[in-house]
């Protein structure tokens, strides 16, 4: 593969984990407005759905209807969360305009989305959600991981074709 392809890909990549990091947070605004809607859709007779999944997101719904009721200040936290998901979306123009040099960012995103396993699971029983909601908290992680280890295979490839002696080299403990 040429280094220009390689880095074409590498982008093309990295733009898509930007556009779902994008996404993500900013599905945490209108947090209640998505409730209703998939509690809604969950109750829907055409679409079979577990009865403890509608049991538990109608139980987020009611939450998150009382909390925006009595305490709309709540709802600032989801701000945050929204707000964080597009800085560290911002993050990845770095290795978008020059992969080679930025591949910490790439590494930092690997240890986050690893980090995400330990915080699903400290987390999610201490916040009393149910068991099964832990493995789609998860998911987050272990999918968001897959992009980067291509991005990171191709950067390793694109800088040791560009310049062998200047080509970061793999951590044994990373690769």
């Amino acid at each position: 593969m040429t280094p220009h392809a390689r880095l074409r890909r590498i982008r093309i990549w990295l733009v898509l984990f930007i556009i779902c990091l994008v996404l993500s947070g900013a599905t945490a605004f209108p947090l209640l407005t998505e409730v209703r809607w998939v509690d809604g859709l969950l109750r829907e007779s055409w679409l079979p759905a577990p009865s403890a999944l509608v049991d538990f997101i109608g139980e987020v719904r009611r939450g998150l209807e009382a909390a925006n009721r009595d305490y709309p200040f709540l709802a600032y936290g989801t701000d945050w969360l929204a707000f964080a998901h597009l800085v560290i979306a911002a993050a990845y123009w770095g290795p978008l305009r020059d992969p080679v040099r930025n591949l910490w960012v790439i590494h930092w995103g690997m240890f986050c989305c690893l980090a995400v396993i330990p915080l699903a699971l400290i987390a999610a029983p201490t916040r009393g959600l149910p068991w099964w909601w832990i493995p789609i908290d998860c998911s987050f992680g272990v999918v968001g991981i897959v992009p980067l280890l291509v991005v990171r295979r191709h950067i390793l490839a694109l800088a040791a074709a560009t310049d062998p002696a200047a080509a970061p080299r793999p951590d044994p403990v990373a690769a």
